[in-house]
């Protein structure tokens, strides 16, 4: 009997069409098996795209899986951001809600309404992992096309995690982000040798109005060359911001804007509140804004 799905196309960490980041949120995932799931990622060819399933216990509201192209994730950032956008705007979601996904838990909130809607979804306290050392420096250098006198100084290149580890590479300027040439083999290969499946490079020097960040992200080891907007990746830099004394914290709360995907010609911002508890960071939320692009009908044999 032919099976017929939702298939929704949104972007997100903006309110803009066309601009953010593309991802596919697919309803009624539950009739689909695997490899259903990841020839629909690569039919629509996203970076990312989130099926949507029935929860399988009490403690969560919805489950949901991500595909690239390639491979399934344990947590994507701005996919959660479309998923649940599109189930406030067509099923009515509750205002808080839990999501699972393979990566455990997280916390979402729907914020305000109608198009200033925005999606707010809570990591756990992000990871920080080991620096690197000369050797993996000049590597990772060599392999984006950039010198050592084009890093900040006050930035070490370091490994951070949470669902997933990233390698995050602070560079002067903006120009040295446009400059950026990056060896997509060389890259998978060092994501591999480093436990890293993304590399995060970003600049304190933003030219966006209200950012006080701007980056770039590059994620070939997984089918994204480069991922326009990145809120998981954000959360882990405001963590590594606070660790380097780069971003102040006013009481129980740090917090900052990041903007992304403008040398893509998909401008997006994310927007971090890190939240403390007992003196130690607790969590991160992540929150942006969503535009619907299109939805249609797949049906399946």
């Amino acid at each position: 009997m032919p099976r017929s799905i939702k298939v929704f196309q949104v972007d997100a960490f903006t309110q803009d069409l066309f601009t953010g980041n593309p991802a596919g949120v697919v309803l009624g995932a539950e009739v689909l098996s695997d490899d259903e799931m990841l020839a629909i990622a690569r039919e629509l060819n996203n970076g990312d795209t989130a099926f949507v399933l029935p929860p399988e216990g009490d403690d969560h509201d919805v489950r949901v899986r991500f595909f690239t192209p390639r491979t399934e994730s344990s947590f994507v950032g701005h996919a959660t951001i479309a998923t649940q956008y599109v189930l406030s705007a067509v099923a009515g979601s509750p205002r808080r809600l839990r999501q699972r996904q393979k990566a455990g838990l997280v916390d979402v909130e729907i914020r305000g309404g109608g198009p200033d809607r925005r999606i707010a979804v809570r990591q756990p306290a992000p990871i920080l992992g080991r620096e690197l050392n000369a050797r993996e420096r000049l590597a990772v250098l060599d392999a984006l096309a950039l010198s050592s006198a084009d890093l900040d100084p006050r930035c070490e290149m370091r490994i951070v995690g949470s669902a997933g580890n990233r390698l995050l590479i602070g560079v002067r300027g903006t120009q040295q982000l446009k400059q950026l040439k990056p060896d997509f083999n060389r890259l998978t290969t060092l994501s591999a040798q480093l436990g890293a499946s993304g590399h995060f490079v970003f600049t304190l020097e933003s030219d966006v109005e209200g950012c006080l960040t701007q980056s770039r992200m590059f994620c070939p080891s997984i089918g994204i060359p480069e991922d326009p907007v990145s809120g998981n990746a954000h959360g882990l830099l405001g963590a590594y911001l606070l660790h380097h004394d780069l971003l102040k914290r006013e009481g129980g709360h740090a917090h900052f804007s990041g903007a992304q995907g403008q040398f893509m010609n998909r401008p997006g911002r994310v927007d971090v509140d890190l939240e403390f508890k007992d003196n130690a960071l607790a969590g991160v939320w992540i929150i942006g804004s969503a535009a619907m692009v299109f939805e249609t009908t797949i049906t399946l044999p």
